[in-house]
């Protein structure tokens, strides 16, 4: 895995698009699971893979998209950039947000609970 920094792609739309997908790739995540954590359509992650969109400034998935990268940052920091410990990190129940981050994130559409995880 590598590190990839929120002031390296939010500059364009593509960069910040291209980010995400890369970061879901890496983190052994599912299109659908990005859907949810952006607020859109798995047909709108689809597109944004085939290359015919990207995710639109000053909208709320780039809002999200945002802290998905920002989360990616602080996990990577965290591990040490190790993947195994990233994949574990992120499945692994915890009892302060009561689930696993991941499913915290997709499920529960709390990606700022899980941020904040990286103050303590």
């Amino acid at each position: 895995m590598h590190s990839i920094k929120l002031a390296d792609v939010v500059v364009r739309e593509k960069n910040l698009t291209q980010a995400v997908l890369q970061i879901t790739q890496m983190l052994g995540m599912y299109h659908a699971e990005l859907a949810r954590i952006l607020h859109l359509n798995c047909a709108d992650v689809g597109e944004f893979s085939e290359a015919r969109k990207v995710i639109q400034k000053n909208s709320e998935a780039w809002e999200h998209a945002q802290k998905f990268v920002m989360f990616y940052e602080r996990l990577f920091t965290k591990c040490a950039g190790n993947e195994s410990c990233m994949c574990h990190w992120l499945r692994k129940h915890r009892e302060d947000i009561k689930g696993a981050p991941l499913y915290v994130m997709v499920d529960e559409l709390r990606i700022d609970d899980v941020l904040e995880l990286f103050s303590e």
